[in-house]
């Protein structure tokens, strides 16, 4: 996991939380945005844009799914699991 300790520290890195939107108004990390599991294949040149992308969601389940779904399409991101453990990893 300090992989994903030191993409958080570094400028620019983009947390995204796969969650549904309304997982997402329930609690988030600070400064992370918003794209739901089923609209990554639509918002593929958003991530493109994205540069230290760590993916996160309720329990790591969609978050891996994101995750392995970006790769497959020449994304470099990181799955970061629940986004309390990406939450806690910020904060530190």
């Amino acid at each position: 996991m300090s992989n994903i300790i030191e993409l958080l520290s570094l400028p620019g890195t983009v947390v995204v939380d796969v969650r549904s939107p309304q997982e997402f108004s329930a609690g988030h990390v600070d400064g992370s945005i918003n794209i739901p599991l089923n609209e990554l294949s639509a918002r593929l040149i958003e991530f493109k844009q994205m540069k230290n992308i760590v993916l996160c969601c309720a329990s790591g389940m969609r978050s891996q799914m994101a995750s392995q779904f970006l790769k497959q399409n020449g994304i470099d991101c990181c799955d970061g699991g629940s986004w309390l453990m990406v939450k806690n990893y910020s904060m530190n």
